[in-house]
C-alpha cells in the first residue's frame, strides 16, 4: 500500500522542499511509497535544476505578474504552475515492478497519468515509444535542457518519450531524478492553458522569436478543459480532476492508496529546506 498525502496550495519554495523531505523520509525508511498532490500559492514559475535563470527567465515581468520562482531539484524546462494538479511520485528504486531502467520505471510511473486521463473521458496515450533512452537519461527528465532551434524554455512545447499527448499534443510534463536509492518524479496536469502569461514571462531574442515559439506551443500543448470544450463538454473542476487521478494512480500502481499526513520529521526537514534552499537565491539564481 501507498500513502496518500494532499498538501494543498503551499508555496513555490514549501512545494519543493516537501518533495525532497519526503525522498529523505522514504530513503531512511520512515514512510512509505507516496503519491502527493498539491498546488501553488502564488501560482509559480518552476525551472529545472540545469537552466541558466538569469537568460531564460524575465524576472521583471515575472514579478509584474506577481507570480512565484523556484528550481526544482529536477532536470527540464521552465514550467508554469497555474490551473493545474501537481504531483509527485516517490518509491525506491528496488520497488517490486520498477524497472532498473530510467525510460521504463518513467513509464511504469506515469500509467496512472493514462489512467487518470481516460477515467476523464480524455483519449490520452504515451508519446514516444521510438524514442533513444539515452535522451531521458541525460537529463533525469523527459524535457531537454537545452534550447534547441525549435525548442524554447518552457517544457511543454515538445512531448518526449513517455509523455501524456492528445492527439500528438503534450498535457502532462513530467521530471524524474534519482538519488540514494530513491525516485522523485513530479509533473504537471494541465486543467488550463495561458501561453500569453507563459511566454510574457521568458526572455527571448527578440519579439519575432517570442511569437513564433509562442505558436509552437500553442500547436504542441493543450490542457483538459481544452479537450473537453472540444466535445461539447463542461469543463472540470479541480476536485473532479483530483478524484480522477487518484484513482488513476491507484491503478497504474496496482495498489490501495491510504490517505496520510505528513510526519513530524518531514515537516520539520521540510520548512527547514524551504528556507536554507529552495527560498534562497543561492540555489534559485546559482545558474
Amino acid at each position: 500500500m501507498w500513502r496518500f498525502v494532499h498538501t494543498g496550495n503551499r508555496t513555490p519554495a514549501e512545494n519543493m522542499a516537501i518533495d525532497e523531505a519526503i525522498v529523505v523520509a522514504h530513503e531512511r525508511g520512515l514512510v512509505p511509497p507516496t503519491v502527493r498532490f498539491y498546488g501553488w500559492s502564488p501560482a509559480t514559475l518552476s525551472i529545472g535544476c540545469f537552466q541558466k535563470a538569469a537568460e531564460e527567465v524575465d524576472f521583471d515581468a515575472l514579478h509584474k505578474h506577481g507570480l512565484g520562482f523556484v528550481r526544482r531539484a529536477t532536470g527540464g524546462r521552465a514550467v508554469l504552475h497555474d490551473q493545474e494538479l501537481t504531483y509527485s511520485l516517490i518509491v525506491s528504486e528496488n520497488y517490486p515492478g520498477i524497472p532498473s531502467s530510467v525510460a521504463e520505471a518513467y513509464r511504469v510511473l506515469s500509467m496512472g497519468l493514462l489512467f487518470g486521463f481516460r477515467k476523464l473521458g480524455i483519449a490520452a496515450n504515451m508519446s514516444g515509444m521510438e524514442d533513444m533512452e539515452a535522451d531521458v537519461l541525460a537529463n533525469q527528465s523527459t524535457c531537454s535542457a537545452s534550447r534547441g532551434k525549435l525548442m524554447s524554455a518552457a517544457c511543454f512545447d515538445a512531448p518526449s518519450k513517455y509523455e501524456l499527448v492528445v492527439e500528438g499534443k503534450k498535457i502532462a510534463g513530467s521530471a524524474q531524478m534519482r538519488t540514494k536509492g530513491v525516485i522523485l518524479q513530479h509533473g504537471s496536469i494541465l486543467i488550463e492553458l495561458d501561453a500569453d502569461l507563459l511566454y510574457g514571462i521568458l526572455r527571448f531574442d527578440d519579439e519575432t522569436e517570442k511569437r513564433r515559439m509562442k505558436k509552437v506551443f500553442e500547436r504542441k500543448a493543450v490542457a483538459i478543459n481544452t479537450c473537453l470544450r472540444r466535445k461539447g463538454e463542461l469543463p472540470l473542476m479541480i476536485s473532479d480532476v483530483e478524484e480522477a487521478f487518484r484513482i488513476g494512480f491507484a491503478q497504474g500502481l496496482e495498489t490501495e492508496l491510504i490517505n496520510g499526513t505528513l510526519t513530524e520529521f518531514e515537516t520539520e526537514l521540510a520548512n527547514q529546506l524551504a528556507i536554507d534552499k529552495y527560498g534562497a537565491d543561492g540555489w534559485n539564481l546559482r545558474r
